[in-house]
């Protein structure tokens, strides 16, 4: 019998499977790709008897495979923070879903496993940009300031390895992230070996990042500032963790990332103000290819006609 892990190939999910197998060690088949690849259930064909780990990726948009896969024999348990759906009501499907803006996959596992790996889940609700919820789990589990920070740094890094338009784009592909990074118990172990994938990865976020030092806002209000990047590898590379950042420095407002796509169409992320997280999901599901959660979504080939169509869409509901 066969087990797969199918994993977002962001923070979150690949510090969920850190997580759980450091916790349950598992020769599995590894499933994921880039951040924007969430339809990875239907890539799997289990066998009766197989089990499934789905992590951090939305039930609605993999329904039907997951129907598949169930129908096929095998037992899933599931494990995301996602729009959901319909939940089947399925004697070998085991779902762990919460919606709450300030949670995310890692910290749901981290319940699940009583805190047995708890800095990893913070790094990844730190690389969620759930950073207030970090913040507070830091304090309480009495952490000092530099580990604080080197959380936070970890699993912003994490995060913006798994974006780009393609795995090529990427710096490490997510499952080989995950093998290096589940041989450390601890993700301050990372920290003491200077040739460890965080530095690796230090070096060229911040490569990537110096490209912004030029860019400026192509739409701005008191509602929703929105920057528009060029069709690069690295601008791909910094989408997500721009918008974030973005966010952070002002959290009364919305804010869009529009990056160019190679056919013409532009890959959108959208981040709610931080003081009010919610809508994203259901803005970007208004639009083909759009979808994600309150607090953070996206659209990954809107027409370009269609961009004032969508700036309009953010304005009126965050006004």
């Amino acid at each position: 019998m066969a087990h797969y892990d199918v994993f977002n190939g962001d923070a979150d999910g690949v510090l969920s499977l850190v997580q759980l197998r450091l916790a349950h060690p598992a020769n599995s088949v590894l499933i994921t790709g880039v951040k924007r690849d969430i339809s990875l259930l239907k890539q799997v064909s289990p066998d009766v008897g197989d089990s499934i780990t789905v992590l951090d990726v939305s039930m609605e948009k993999n329904a039907e495979a997951l129907d598949s896969v169930l129908d096929l024999g095998a037992e899933v348990t599931y494990i995301d923070h996602h729009r959901a759906g319909h939940i089947p009501a399925h004697g070998s499907l085991s779902a762990h879903i919460n919606l709450d803006a300030n949670t995310c996959t890692a910290l749901i596992v981290d319940e699940l496993l009583n805190g047995t790996y708890h800095a990893w889940a913070i790094a990844a609700a730190y690389g969620d940009n759930l950073i207030a919820k970090a913040d507070s789990l830091v304090a309480a589990a009495e952490y000092n300031e530099g580990q604080r920070e080197f959380l936070k740094e970890l699993g912003t890094l994490v995060n913006y390895n798994g974006y780009g338009e393609h795995i090529g784009d990427l710096h490490f592909h997510p499952a080989e992230l995950f093998k290096r990074l589940v041989k450390s118990l601890s993700p301050f172990e990372l920290r003491e070996d200077k040739s460890s994938v965080f530095y690796e990865l230090k070096s060229a976020y911040e490569a990537d990042m110096s490209e912004l030092d030029e860019v400026e806002a192509c739409y701005s209000t008191k509602v929703v500032e929105a920057f528009r990047l060029p069709h690069k590898l690295w601008a791909k590379r910094v989408s997500g963790v721009f918008g974030n950042e973005l966010a952070n420095t002002a959290p009364n407002r919305a804010h869009v990332v529009f990056t160019d796509n190679a056919d013409g169409t532009l890959m959108v992320s959208l981040r709610a103000p931080l003081a009010n997280k919610q809508g994203a999901g259901d803005i970007c599901s208004q639009f083909p290819t759009g979808g994600g959660r309150a607090a953070a979504a996206g659209v990954n080939k809107l027409p370009e006609h269609m961009m004032s169509d969508f700036l309009g869409v953010v304005e009126r509901y965050y006004a």
